[in-house]
Order: structure tokens, then C-alpha cells, then sequence
């Protein structure tokens, strides 16, 4: 069924759209520099257009700082209020949002599809009969999904802190910010680019393909036609898509010229939908050089979890950094890793500052070593301390 769907999207692909996917990756292999060059050479800000990225991927700052799910260390994730306060601190990219469908067919923005832990949704007794248990890439999940809503019924809920006790300031603003749609998003992101005087960049986050897919959900037809109305399909637009699933990024690859990301978790693992289609591989073979080549030829980066950088031992503290960057540098490939986050529990233990579980660790001094490695961007909860340990590591590369 997957391999008649990737051809059916093939026959969607014209000499226009192959054209462009070619420019874009062109473009993405003339941006990617060794660890100096990059922080040295590729600074700046995309022109303000409301369409376009002015210079596409290159008009980047390297190290990138993406504000994770917006500023989420401070706000509860994927709000608004979360996604302002990372561009009033100056992220380079707000990732916004984590797209989960609605049961009439509505993107919105939620870390997973359970919103459980991220809504008030338990405090509304007309949707207690929602909770159920399902099974969520093959793990048994309970809570409240989000295709069991309507919009509108989603609309009635509001966000909250989905880690209050590593955070628990952020619980202050539990219950301000409704759950965003990424047509609202969208939107936003033209308007913020048109009051800031220059060009906002978002992030999106195609959440578990496989799993809408089957319930009949497709998520990649709906980011497309979504970014096609609003001419955020091209390959300079200022629009990165992410997912776990390699299958998601080729067919996005098809829809759409915008760049395109593959997300990886630990070495062991292997992306769902490979585990759905009888892959065999794991991330451990995407990121041999072969692996990263099949990625090149239909992405422009990845995602890598830290731990693929950088390895801990079993104490948790970091060995030596892997080839990764290097390898995935020779094939065109950026290398934005996640998560950057202040807190001591989720720091290498090196970096670790007492044990408080809501107390700063010496989180300049992590940024410092995985900057050294050439990464050319990073996610961040705490966008504000990830520019400053920029501006720190670039002061000491020019010293």
C-alpha cells in the first residue's frame, strides 16, 4: 500500500516541481560549511516577504536557534504565547507546531496526538466519555486523542504545562492559550513578519504519519494543500517540515519543494513506519554514510537526538562525538539536533548543577561542546540562552 501511494504521489510531480527540488537541494549543498565556516560566514536574516525566505536556508544564522514548540521552557508549548515570547528573544525558527489531525479533518497544533497532557481536557466532564486506550506505534497509549474532537470541541479547551514539575512557574499560564490550527499559524506567521520587519521562519512537525494514515488522516496531502494556499510550498519558502517517519518526508518530497527534514531518535530504534512496512533498518543504518546518502536524496537535513552527536556513557555523561556531522556534512545534509533544555535533569551529568529537578545546570558550557562538533543549529526550550551561547561560541571562534 505504501510503495502504490509513494507512486500515486510520483504522478503528481511535474518538470516544475522536479526543477524546484533540485534548486532547493542545490541551494541547501551550497550552505553547508565545516564548523568555522559555517559560524563564521552564514549570518543574517531573510528579507521580509510574506512567501518567500529571501535566499531560502542561507539566509539562516549558523548555529540556527530554534525555539522548541516555541519558548516552551517559559510558556506551555505550541500557544501563541509561547511562539511570541520565542521571537520577542530572537529565535531564528519557532517551531510551530506538532501537527495532529481533528476528526473533521483539521491540523492543529499538539505535542502528540493525546492532549491529554497538554489540555485541560480532564476538567471538562462532557468529554469524559472520550477517554480511551489506543494503541500509538504499537505502544498502548490512554488519554484523550485528538481526531476524537471536532474542532470547535477543541477550541473549548486550553493549553497547559506538560512537564509543571520541572516547570512549575509555567503553570502560572495554564488555561490562557486555545489549542492554535496551523492555518493560524500560517497566518501568523505572515503577520509577526510584516509587525517585526523581517522574516519569521517556522518549523513544523508532521506528528505520527503512519498512525492518521491508517485511520483513513493523511497528514501529508493536508500540510500541502495548507502551504500551497498560502505560496509556502516552494523551496525558498520560510518553512522547514520534519517527521520521524522517512516514508512522511518522500511523500511530503512529492507534494511539496519546501525543505524537508528527517528526524532521528536513538540508534536502536527504528522509525515507525518502517516497523509497519518490514524495514528492517534502524537509525543506527540511516546514519551509516549509506543511510545518509538515501536521506540526501530527498531531504535536506536531519534531526538527530544529542545522544547521536555526542554519546553518554552509562553514568550519563558525554564520550566523544561520533563522525555524524562530518558524514552528514559530505552528503549536503544540515544537522539541527534536539533538545537544548536549562534544567538539570535534562543535561548530560557533566553539566548537571545540584539536584533540584527545575534548577539551571551549566547549560553554557553543554552548548559550548556540541557547538564544537559543527552542528549547524539546535533545538532549544529557552531560546533566549541558546542566542547567548552563540554569541559566546562565535567570540570564541573569532579569538
Amino acid at each position: 500500500m505504501a510503495n502504490q501511494e509513494s507512486n500515486t504521489h510520483n504522478d503528481q510531480e511535474g518538470p516544475a516541481g522536479r526543477s524546484a527540488a533540485t534548486g532547493r537541494r542545490a541551494l541547501l549543498g551550497a550552505a553547508v560549511l565545516g564548523a568555522g565556516g559555517a559560524v563564521l560566514g552564514l549570518s543574517g536574516t531573510a528579507r521580509a516577504t510574506g512567501g518567500h525566505g529571501g535566499g531560502g536556508l542561507r539566509s539562516l544564522p549558523v548555529p540556527t536557534i530554534i525555539g522548541h514548540r516555541g519558548a516552551s521552557g517559559y510558556r506551555p508549548e505550541h500557544t501563541f504565547g509561547a511562539y511570541d515570547l520565542a521571537l520577542d528573544m530572537g529565535a531564528d525558527i519557532v517551531e510551530a507546531g506538532d501537527l495532529v489531525i481533528t476528526r473533521d479533518g483539521h491540523l492543529v497544533c499538539r505535542h502528540e496526538p493525546e492532549i491529554g497532557g497538554t489540555t485541560d481536557v480532564a476538567d471538562h466532564p462532557e468529554f469524559a466519555d472520550r477517554k480511551k486506550t489506543t494503541t500509538l506505534d504499537g505502544t498502548p497509549v490512554t488519554g484523550w486523542f485528538a481526531e476524537d474532537f471536532t474542532l470547535a470541541e477543541l477550541k473549548t479547551l486550553r493549553a497547559v504545562e506538560r512537564v509543571p514539575a520541572n516547570r512549575p512557574h509555567n503553570t502560572l499560564y495554564d488555561g490562557r492559550w486555545e489549542i492554535p490550527t496551523f492555518e493560524e499559524v500560517l497566518r501568523w506567521q505572515d503577520e509577526q513578519t510584516r509587525k517585526r520587519g523581517k522574516q519569521v521562519w517556522i518549523y513544523p512537525e508532521l506528528k505520527h504519519p503512519t498512525y492518521f494514515r491508517k485511520q483513513g488522516l493523511a497528514l501529508e496531502e493536508r500540510v500541502a494543500k495548507l502551504l500551497r494556499k498560502y505560496r509556502k510550498d516552494r523551496f525558498d519558502a520560510p518553512v522547514i517540515l520534519q517527521s520521524f517517519e522517512p516514508t512522511s518526508v518522500q511523500r511530503m518530497n512529492k507534494l511539496v519543494d519546501t525543505p524537508l527534514v528527517v528526524l532521528l531518535s536513538g540508534a536502536s530504534s527504528r522509525p515507525y513506519d518502517f516497523v509497519e512496512n518490514g524495514d528492517p533498518r534502524t537509525v543506527a543504518d540511516l546514519v551509516k554514510p549509506a543511510g545518509l546518502r538515501e536521506i540526501a536524496s530527498y531531504a535536506q537535513g536531519i534531526g538527530p537526538t544529542l545522544d547521536l552527536v555526542i554519546p553518554k556513557d552509562a553514568s550519563g555523561r558525554l564520550t566523544q562525538p561520533t563522525t555524524l556531522v562530518a558524514d552528514a556534512h559530505k552528503v549536503g545534509l544540515r544537522l539541527h539536533p534536539y533538545t537544548m533544555r536549562n534544567e538539570n535533569p535534562f543535561l548530560p551529568a557533566d553539566f548537571r548543577e545540584g539536584t533540584d529537578a527545575d534548577a539551571y545546570g551549566d547549560v553554557f558550557g553543554a552548548y559550548r561542546t556540541y557547538f564544537a562538533t559543527g552542528i549547524d543549529g539546535v533545538f532549544t526550550d529557552q531560546p533566549d540562552t541558546g542566542l547567548l551561547a552563540r554569541e559566546d561560541f562565535r567570540k570564541g571562534a573569532a579569538s
